[in-house]
């Protein structure tokens, strides 16, 4: 890994020097633009709206367009005189327990590694802060931006998670909310079974993205001049109403982890370890 930033955590009046690396990759297939005709690369112009000439990348600068239509054009020297008081610095501001920062704020997670004079306050705080249980949230700027974040501990190593502001979260209002829906209790009751017969721990390497697997199928048939063979889709059976439909997805949890029909709906240990289940 190479890191992206190097700065330092400020914690009271110590100072750990820290090198900055992303912790996740997206794995997604990546396409290009291309003519259906010969294969050939679309390429982009950067064509100005109001002269219509072509724009060098060395010419193209920030601008800010106001309510009135007016666009508001900004420097480099505009930006460079904006106040980071976190600039290459991670700033502790408290400790909290995780549970009362809500998932919806995490935006993009990191590591951090020490630099070779901060190992020693690297690790005192690491292991402070694993005992403590809890999370340290902090504040930090980057790629000109500043952030609030929470630095935990995962597999000995801090894990920074930027976090979005507060006004940046959406209200959940949705007109559904102020309306009377009656649930029966023969629903809930089977409801409630059903997350009981599905509930087990949870194994990541269990799931694997079966889409992007078929999709590099498809692309590899291509390439080599193969017929593409779809894969065979499962069709559901339609349920009468929902309850109907409660009480089969139930005794299908319950057939997929060889449970008998009609059974109490919790597990039957067949050995030590819990059953894990494979994803579809």
């Amino acid at each position: 890994m190479r890191s992206i930033w190097k700065g330092a955590v400020s914690f009271g009046l110590v100072t750990i020097p820290v090198k900055l690396y992303s912790a996740t990759e997206q794995r997604d297939v990546s396409f290009h633009q291309v003519h259906r005709e010969d294969g050939g690369r679309i390429r982009y112009k950067r064509v100005c709206q109001a002269c219509g000439q072509d724009v060098p990348f060395a010419d193209v600068a920030k601008g800010y367009e106001l309510p009135t239509g007016e666009m508001v054009v900004l420097t480099d020297d505009d930006l460079a005189d904006l106040p980071l008081t976190t600039s290459h610095r991670i700033e502790v501001l408290q400790f909290t327990p995780l549970e009362q920062v809500d998932p919806v704020y995490f935006s993009k997670t990191y590591y951090l590694e020490p630099d070779s004079m901060g190992a020693k306050p690297y690790v005192l705080l690491r292991d402070a802060l694993a005992k403590s249980g809890q999370v340290a949230v902090v504040k930090v700027a980057l790629r000109s931006r500043e952030a609030l974040g929470t630095l935990r501990v995962r597999e000995g190593v801090f894990v920074l998670e930027t976090m979005l502001w507060p006004d940046e979260i959406r209200a959940a209002d949705f007109p559904f909310l102020s309306e009377k829906i009656d649930v029966r209790p023969q629903e809930l009751a089977m409801a409630t079974s059903l997350i009981e017969s599905m509930q087990a721990d949870f194994h990541p390497d269990d799931y694997k993205d079966v889409y992007r697997e078929a999709l590099l199928d498809v692309i590899e048939a291509k390439a080599e001049g193969r017929e593409v063979v779809q894969p065979a889709v499962a069709e559901q059976p339609a349920a009468a109403d929902l309850l109907s439909a409660l009480r089969a997805s139930v005794e299908a949890a319950k057939k997929s982890r060889g449970e008998a029909s009609g059974g109490s709906g919790k597990e039957k240990k067949t050995s030590g370890k819990p059953t894990r289940r494979k994803s579809a």
